[in-house]
């Protein structure tokens, strides 16, 4: 019985539990990187390209130097033979060249870091170095895809495409184009660097993300052992794939912190963190569907042109092959070909945004199934209902890669949760009429959605219980935001049967978790959550052995409930098992180690595959060209809720970010590469009163994963996959066009010519 997996006891895992961090964050006592202060520091400030492409012939760096309190003024000069960031899932066919560099000779994009200033603080460091200096040769710019060679070609498919073409009774294509545009976490980077010269270890704080990865990027490139390198993940405000990931400036602080001796702090501005931090989404789909008579798909065809930015950054060529490899998505396509090119122009590099590559091939092929409806002469719900794989069909082994991982679809079934969220949605079709026959301008429009998540290959946890019988777990998790600490506590809570609040989980710190991968892909609860499973039952089974020895009673016969073991009327809870491990214990057995704690990984092969579907009603002024959206539905199927609250919370916030991308979220530069929105002024981020007022949701819980014990999926991104999809259906019902939107976002300007 000590070897099996224990029954759950606490009934901890479905709840809605309150979040744990909320009571740090909401008390105004979170830590963010620029809290984090230490004895001596001082302040960085990063001097970035005005131009979009030009060889550096002359940094002058005297007149800054020259400031009294401006302790250094560094160059790519200064940092000698750094080779450039690597990518952290590489594919093997990465381009030469496209990595970023530190400080180069040569810049492709306007805020490219090109010097570094330290001075006494951050106001001093600003003016310096403004006076820092540049001679510049200038060189030609690419600023849109088309006019650049590809850099990188990808293929994916299968089955005889131009067969089913040529066989069609219906065949639609479609030009669609996806802006570019970001993740804007609440506060941007900071970071905090001190190096210790009497043991020669050096610390990091605020590298929120993948810490591990990072902190072995940073050795390597400071040829320092890993070990003496600590990273300390801070609160952050979102991350959203863009935030944590290894930038220049996280080699940068370091090294300079190692140079003067002294801790060196430097934190980000609004205006660097719109051309610094990864954009995404920028690209272009001619987008092509076969149909039978019954409009049933014979195959899809997708050619992509994917507008990389500058450089590979850590993502290397991860979202045009997502793109290509999840385009297909719940539905059954006999044959299936997909190409991209991926191009490098002289804007800001991109990287991954929450549902990378599912969001751009998600608009492409639920519009073009909307359109291709109203051409065939099919109702947008029937086209989807006769071409939806069905129950039957999965598990659904799909002859496509997903992140260098086989495409199993796990469980499901995806036709019952469009009709769920139709039926959920019925009446909004009476509202949209009610709208109309008043004079406005109103639509609805929907779209089915695949998702990943739970990207392997492993994640490590450690739970320790203590002798006052609190428990600790080790992740190898970061939280960013999306309440993982809480989601964690409830997963160990309810193996060992304790209160949830008397879990303390510690993310993020490279000493206390060597080996852990971070929170990104939706993997966290999938993966993390899995590991303090395994780790917790690991806890459980040497805490009934000691309690048995303790007790003096065989273990198959002790009762385990709240958090003890009992043998009739004696027990003894998990804080006294926890003492009785130390050294020297009557009950600890001679050889055996002390303590009250286990680490495990869990690993998986392959990912698991949440579905969902938006749902839009949308009213827009025809005076303005305005958008707004009175209702709004999410309905996602998510396997296992550990704790719904978030799961919810979860989809509404990423309602919002795929508002912003689908209205109005744009970089957009002019015929030099100039940023032309870099300021909230021309980013136009969504605020509450763009956002939808009431956002419903569906937390489906019908199909746990096979593939993993606790059954869940992720929900980090199912809130906004779908969101530019259904966004633009509803548009285009509320303009009545017989032809495609053509582009995200859908801004007023467009929207008021499409009116005339």
């Amino acid at each position: 019985m000590s070897t099996a997996t224990p029954e759950r006891t606490g009934g901890v895992v479905g709840a809605r539990v309150r979040r744990h961090e909320d009571d740090r964050l909401l008390k105004g006592l979170g830590r963010f990187a620029d809290d984090v202060n230490r004895l001596g520091q001082v302040h960085a400030r990063i001097v970035r390209s005005t131009l979009a492409h030009g060889e550096i012939l002359r940094i002058d760096t005297a007149e800054a130097r020259a400031l009294p309190g401006v302790l250094a003024v560094i160059t790519g000069a200064d940092l000698g033979d750094i080779p450039p960031i690597p990518i952290r899932l590489p594919r093997g066919d990465e381009p030469d060249g496209c990595l970023q560099r530190i400080l180069p000779d040569e810049v492709r994009y306007v805020g490219e870091p090109v010097a570094a200033v330290v001075a006494a603080d951050p106001y001093l460091a600003e003016d310096a170095a403004e006076l820092v200096t540049v001679e510049y040769r200038e060189l030609p710019v690419v600023l849109d895809a088309a006019d650049g060679p590809a850099s990188a070609r990808m293929q994916a498919g299968f089955g005889e495409v131009d067969a089913a073409f040529s066989a069609a009774a219906h065949v639609v294509e479609l030009d669609l184009d996806v802006g570019r545009h970001a993740a804007v976490p609440m506060e941007p980077r900071g970071l905090v660097a001190e190096y210790d010269a009497a043991n020669g270890r050096l610390q990091v704080w605020g590298a929120t993300k993948v810490p591990v990865f990072n902190r072995n990027v940073l050795a390597r490139m400071l040829g320092m052992p890993a070990e003496q390198v600590r990273l300390h993940a801070m609160d952050a405000g979102g991350g959203f794939g863009a935030r944590g990931e290894f930038y220049p400036e996280d080699l940068l602080i370091p090294w300079l912190a190692r140079r003067l001796r002294r801790p060196v702090k430097w934190t980000e501005d609004r205006a660097e963190n719109l051309v610094a931090l990864n954009h995404s989404r920028q690209q272009r789909h001619r987008i092509a569907a076969a149909f039978d008579a019954d409009a049933r798909l014979l195959a899809l065809r997708d050619g992509i042109t994917h507008d990389n930015g500058a450089y590979l950054r850590t993502h290397g060529l991860l979202v045009p092959e997502l793109t290509i490899g999840m385009l297909p998505g719940p539905y059954r396509v006999p044959a299936y070909q997909a190409s991209v090119e991926v191009v490098l122009t002289n804007k800001t590099p991109c990287g991954t945004y929450r549902a990378p590559g599912r969001y751009e091939g998600t608009f492409a092929r639920e519009h073009l199934l909307d359109v291709a409806a109203d051409r065939i002469g099919i109702d947008r719900a029937e086209i989807r209902r006769r071409n939806l794989l069905r129950p039957e069909e999965i598990p659904h082994v799909r002859p496509l890669r997903a992140l260098g991982t086989d495409m199993v679809l796990d469980a499901g079934d995806y036709p019952a949760l469009l009709e769920t969220a139709l039926a959920r949605t019925s009446g909004w079709r009476d509202e949209v009429a009610r709208l109309r026959n008043s004079g406005r301008k109103a639509g609805y429009g929907f779209a089915v959605f695949l998702e990943k998540s739970g990207l392997g290959p492993h994640e490590t946890a450690d739970v320790i219980v203590e002798p006052s019988g609190r428990i600790r777990v080790h992740s190898g998790g970061t939280s960013l935001g999306q309440g993982i600490e809480t989601v964690l506590a409830q997963i160990a809570a309810d193996r060992l049967g304790v209160d949830h609040e008397d879990v303390q989980v510690v993310n993020g710190d490279t000493d206390l978790q060597p080996f852990g991968l971070g929170s990104w892909a939706s993997r966290s609860t999938v993966l993390a959550g899995n590991a303090v499973d395994l780790a917790a039952t690991a806890v459980l089974a040497r805490a009934r052995s000691l309690a048995a020895r303790m007790l003096g009673a065989p273990e198959d016969l002790l009762e385990h409930a709240a958090g003890a073991f009992a043998f009739g009327d004696r027990s003894v809870a998990l804080g006294e098992i926890a003492a009785a491990c130390a050294p020297g214990s009557p009950y600890l057995e001679p050889g055996t180690e002390p303590g009250l704690a286990a680490r495990r990984v869990f690993e998986v092969d392959h990912m698991t595959y949440p579905y969902g579907v938006h749902v839009a009603l949308v009213d827009i002024d025809p005076g303005t060209g305005h958008v707004t959206v009175p209702r709004y539905l999410v309905a996602y199927e998510i396997g296992k809720a550990i704790n719904p609250t978030l799961v919810e919370g979860q989809l509404v916030g990423g309602v919002a970010q795929g508002l912003g991308g689908a209205l109005y979220e744009n970089f957009h530069y002019d015929d030099q590469g100039q940023p032309q929105a870099a300021t909230f002024m021309d980013y136009l981020m969504p605020t509450a009163a763009e956002v939808p007022g009431l956002v419903d949701t569906i937390v489906a819980e019908d199909a746990p994963s096979p593939d993993n014990p606790l059954g869940t999926k992720g929900a980090g991104e199912g809130g906004i996959t779908a969101a530019g999809a259904a966004l633009a259906n509803a548009v285009r019902d509320a303009l009545g066009l017989g032809e495609a939107v053509g582009r995200l976002p859908l801004s007023p300007q467009w929207i008021c010519t499409e009116l005339g």
